[in-house]
């Protein structure tokens, strides 16, 4: 096992705690076994993380930080127009939510917990992201002005049943292209303007 020193003994942590958390979920992580992967003192975590909610919650603070950099470069790769924007926003969503589910998970139970307002602060950035584009649509006459935060609930919601069915073995994932293609167009339809 690799001695790290101290400058990276966090990061290197972190990044241990997510491969645990992908293999065995949130139950099984343990403080005491990072710090045995990472090759230091059973005490050494403590420095990072004063206990294992902690270290839950920091894990679930990067996750809303890599949410938003890979919403934000989907959104840049896309161009200025809204329906092809909504397209890629949604695909990079599904990607994240299905390539990283128990992450997702670990988030979004994270930030409903008391004392946990770092967590709704990283997760304003990704989900300001998806109100933005909402109210592209709507400025642009392509969605049907009103609540953006509604509007956007209801993509949402789509997005996470579609995650859902994909997740839960229900839907096989090399249809995921399509079923978000398909899931975009009719919420535009069905957002539009009358």
């Amino acid at each position: 096992m690799p001695a790290y020193h101290h400058g990276n003994l966090r990061t290197a942590l972190l990044d241990a705690a997510e491969r645990s958390l992908r293999q065995h979920g949130a139950e099984q992580l343990s403080l005491r076994e990072l710090a045995r992967e990472a090759g230091v003192s059973h005490a050494a975590p403590r420095r990072h993380f004063p206990d294992r909610q902690a270290l839950l919650d920091a894990l679930a603070e990067a996750g809303f930080a890599r949410l938003d950099t890979e919403l934000r470069a989907a959104l840049d790769a896309a161009g200025e127009e809204f329906a092809p924007r909504m397209h890629t926003v949604a695909a990079a969503y599904l990607r994240f939510a299905t390539e990283d589910a128990a992450l997702l998970a670990l988030m979004f139970a994270g930030k409903h917990r008391d004392g946990a307002e770092r967590l709704v602060e990283a997760a304003a950035a990704p989900f300001g992201l998806l109100d933005g584009l909402i109210r592209q649509g709507q400025a642009e006459g392509v969605l049907e002005p009103g609540d953006s935060q509604r509007t956007g609930i209801v993509m949402f919601a789509t997005l996470q049943g579609i995650a859902a069915l994909v997740n839960g073995n229900l839907v096989a994932p090399e249809l995921l292209d399509g079923i978000v293609a398909t899931a975009v167009d009719q919420f535009i339809r069905g957002s539009r303007r009358r």
